[in-house]
Protein backbone atom coordinates (compact mmCIF):
# COMPACT_ATOMS: atom_id res chain seq x y z
CA UNK A 1 0.00 0.00 0.00
CA UNK A 2 1.43 3.31 -1.41
CA UNK A 3 0.29 5.73 1.41
CA UNK A 4 0.04 9.92 0.08
CA UNK A 5 -0.18 12.98 2.63
CA UNK A 6 -2.28 15.23 0.36
CA UNK A 7 -5.29 17.65 0.55
CA UNK A 8 -9.25 16.54 0.68
CA UNK A 9 -11.91 19.73 -0.44
CA UNK A 10 -14.62 20.47 1.86
CA UNK A 11 -16.36 23.70 2.09
CA UNK A 12 -19.19 24.81 0.25
CA UNK A 13 -19.32 25.49 -3.77
CA UNK A 14 -16.88 28.73 -4.39
CA UNK A 15 -15.57 27.84 -0.86
CA UNK A 16 -13.37 25.71 -0.91
CA UNK A 17 -12.01 24.61 2.68
CA UNK A 18 -9.31 21.56 2.93
CA UNK A 19 -8.06 18.96 5.45
CA UNK A 20 -4.78 17.30 5.51
CA UNK A 21 -4.75 13.83 4.82
CA UNK A 22 -3.39 10.09 4.83
CA UNK A 23 -4.93 8.18 2.40
CA UNK A 24 -3.90 5.17 0.33
CA UNK A 25 -2.90 6.67 -3.24
CA UNK A 26 -5.83 4.34 -5.24
CA UNK A 27 -8.17 5.92 -2.70
CA UNK A 28 -10.68 9.08 -4.33
CA UNK A 29 -9.88 12.52 -3.18
CA UNK A 30 -12.43 13.08 -0.86
CA UNK A 31 -12.99 9.43 0.15
CA UNK A 32 -11.36 7.12 2.40
CA UNK A 33 -8.62 8.23 4.44
CA UNK A 34 -6.09 6.72 7.19
CA UNK A 35 -5.42 9.91 9.42
CA UNK A 36 -6.51 13.42 9.49
CA UNK A 37 -3.25 15.50 10.46
CA UNK A 38 -4.65 19.36 10.21
CA UNK A 39 -6.60 21.66 8.07
CA UNK A 40 -5.80 24.37 5.43
CA UNK A 41 -8.11 27.13 4.71
CA UNK A 42 -6.91 29.81 1.56
CA UNK A 43 -9.58 32.00 1.93
CA UNK A 44 -8.18 33.30 4.76
CA UNK A 45 -5.62 36.49 4.30
CA UNK A 46 -2.78 34.56 5.92
CA UNK A 47 -3.98 31.08 4.54
CA UNK A 48 -4.19 29.25 8.32
CA UNK A 49 -2.73 25.64 8.21
CA UNK A 50 -3.29 24.47 11.35
CA UNK A 51 -1.25 20.27 11.40
CA UNK A 52 0.04 17.71 14.01
CA UNK A 53 3.85 18.79 13.70
CA UNK A 54 4.24 15.48 15.53
CA UNK A 55 2.21 12.75 13.56
CA UNK A 56 3.12 14.50 10.21
CA UNK A 57 6.67 13.54 10.69
CA UNK A 58 5.70 10.00 12.03
CA UNK A 59 4.10 9.57 8.79
CA UNK A 60 6.87 11.04 6.80
CA UNK A 61 9.30 8.41 8.57
CA UNK A 62 7.20 5.96 7.29
CA UNK A 63 7.79 6.73 3.61
CA UNK A 64 4.61 8.26 3.27
CA UNK A 65 5.00 11.33 0.05
CA UNK A 66 3.58 14.50 0.22
CA UNK A 67 1.74 16.11 -2.78
CA UNK A 68 3.10 18.75 -4.10
CA UNK A 69 0.88 21.56 -2.28
CA UNK A 70 1.16 19.90 0.49
CA UNK A 71 4.79 19.76 0.37
CA UNK A 72 4.77 23.86 0.40
CA UNK A 73 2.23 23.47 3.24
CA UNK A 74 5.54 21.57 4.83
CA UNK A 75 7.84 23.79 4.16
CA UNK A 76 5.62 27.04 5.13
CA UNK A 77 4.65 25.64 9.13
CA UNK A 78 8.33 24.45 8.94
CA UNK A 79 7.64 20.73 9.10
CA UNK A 80 9.58 19.78 5.94
CA UNK A 81 12.95 21.14 7.11
CA UNK A 82 12.51 19.42 10.89
CA UNK A 83 11.72 15.93 8.98
CA UNK A 84 15.21 16.30 6.72
CA UNK A 85 17.14 17.45 9.62
CA UNK A 86 16.49 14.51 11.49
CA UNK A 87 18.44 11.04 10.73
CA UNK A 88 16.95 7.77 9.09
CA UNK A 89 16.80 4.89 11.33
Amino acid sequence: MSVKIRLARGGAKKKPFYQIVVADERCPRDGRYVENLGQYDPRLTDNKVTINKERALAWLNRGAQPSQTVLSLLRQTGVWSTFKGTPKA
